[in-house]
């Protein structure tokens, strides 16, 4: 008869002895982290839902149903490492090898969409649709999902679930992140677009942009530390399990506590007006030029005693008419002349011949 692991009921099964066993305390820490990470997930969804009718920035509005999506993931993730804190068998190992690429795809699709966005406003430029970034963060992490169903219905010959398990470790940890190609390639691309949202002149969207670009740094670094240590001949397999749901944990409250906590910070505050072109650029007096009359108060004083003009030519308003300003040209007279009497030649006239 097998000793029941210290603080694990007779009831409790083999495959669920991590958490609740104190022998490996790293399966009940990570099972506790992992558990508040997935209420303070739930909490964020409610607090966004609250919070729709509360942004005043349209916007920013536009985004919410992205990050809204964005928090289904980082739900997943947490709950996903349980998957990996209860033993490999026929039941777990087709989850894990499905979910795992699934939900960081869909986590890094969701900050590439919201970056492609930024990449837009802080240029200027006309932003997209609610339904165009909600439809390219689904777009992208559509991709690792064909490709994880074609996988797991290969690999397991349609019926053979405890195929996984019954692969060697080092094959198994191989085919693992073999199967994350695409994630990897989302992170460096939602990376490079993340950078680009730093160049422009509107500078208030750059905070939201250094909120995805320092998540993408610290995504990264996990893992390229997982990554190395699955890979890694030096672990015994026995820490493989421990490795990816340390993993799952850290990059999950990476989500959290870097990009969405201060997202949420912004989300309520009011529409900035230097954050968009002016709509109304045409309409101000900076092109005209007082040519005669009283002095306006209305135009620069040095202008006018100067006699200069701009060095630009027109002023260019986004999402307005094209109206352009133009200097005056000088004054014509179109007033009406006055009737005037004429002499007439008999003012001199008295009657009589010249010389009589």
């Amino acid at each position: 008869m097998a000793t029941v692991p210290l603080g694990c009921g007779e009831k409790i099964g083999f495959r669920y002895n991590r958490l609740c066993d104190k022998t490996e305390l790293w399966g009940i820490i990570l099972e506790a982290i992992a558990g508040a990470g997935a209420v303070a997930s739930i909490a964020f969804m409610f607090t966004l839902l609250v919070f729709i009718g509360k942004v005043q920035d349209s916007n920013k509005r536009k985004v919410l149903p992205t990050q809204f999506l964005f928090l289904l993931g980082v739900l997943g993730v947490f709950g996903l490492t349980f998957a990996f804190i209860i033993r490999l068998d026929g039941g777990t190992g087709p989850t894990r090898f499905f979910l795992f690429g699934i939900l960081f795809a869909l986590c890094f699709s969701c900050l590439l969409a919201h970056a492609f966005n930024l990449t837009r406003l802080v240029r200027g430029r006309k932003p997209l649709s609610m339904l165009m970034i909600l439809g390219l963060a689904v777009a992208f992490s559509l991709v690792q999902d064909v490709i994880a169903v074609e996988y797991i219905v290969l690999t397991m010959n349609k019926t053979n679930t405890n195929i996984f398990s019954e692969f060697s470790p080092s094959y198994r940890n191989e085919d693992f992140v073999m199967l994350l190609i695409y994630v990897l390639v989302l992170m460096a691309v939602t990376f490079l677009t993340a950078s680009f949202t730093f160049c422009g002149s509107f500078t208030g969207w750059k905070k939201h942009g250094a909120h995805i670009f320092l998540t993408m740094i610290l995504s990264i670094a996990i893992w390229v530390t997982w990554i190395t240590l699955l890979l890694s001949p030096f672990p015994q397999s026995r820490w493989d399990d421990t490795i990816l749901s340390s993993a799952l944990v850290a990059n999950g409250w990476v989500f959290l506590l870097v990009y969405v906590v201060p997202e949420f910070c912004l989300l309520t505050t009011q529409q900035n007006p230097m954050d968009y072109p002016l709509e109304d650029a045409f309409c101000k007096p900076q092109l005209m030029k007082q040519s005669s009359g009283v002095e306006n108060r209305a135009y620069s004083q040095e202008e006018i005693a100067q006699g200069t003009e701009p060095s630009w030519d027109v002023l260019y308003a986004p999402y307005s008419t094209h109206f352009q300003m133009q200097n005056r040209t000088s004054q014509k007279d179109f007033s009406i002349p006055r009737a005037q009497t004429r002499t007439s030649p008999y003012n001199d006239y008295e009657g009589r011949k010249e010389g009589s």
